[in-house]
């Protein structure tokens, strides 16, 4: 598939079916600064968070890379770190791994009221 597709965890919809508090990050890949420099600006970025304990729940990666950088997510997922972590982490510039740039934005409150 061209832009990849990489997903880990759970979708939107899951969180809803389960009616968990989360928390969502979106970015647009043209805002990715290694997307821009290769030309690949197609696509988006999204992260799921578990409103009170700040564990990632899921993330969705359309465009260039994702299904390489998918893989900084998994390992946070894994140790049940919350995203802050991922916030902090420094990453090598321009790469498309840098996800401090996603998680820093403004989480938007509960995604269930988007449902609703």
């Amino acid at each position: 598939m061209d832009p990849p597709l990489a997903r880990a965890g759970w979708t939107e919809a899951e969180v809803h079916k389960r009616g968990k508090p989360a928390l969502v990050a979106t970015m647009q890949m043209k805002d990715v600064s290694r997307a821009i420099e290769k030309g690949e600006a197609q696509g988006f970025m999204k992260i799921l968070v578990d409103a009170e304990s700040r564990q990632i729940l899921g993330t969705s990666i359309l465009g260039v890379g994702g299904d390489e950088v998918v893989h900084c997510i998994l390992d946070l997922m894994y140790a049940k770190a919350p995203y802050p972590v991922l916030e902090r982490a420094m990453h090598i510039h321009p790469t498309v791994s840098e996800f401090s740039d996603l998680v820093g934005r403004p989480l938007a409150h509960s995604i269930r009221s988007s449902f609703d």
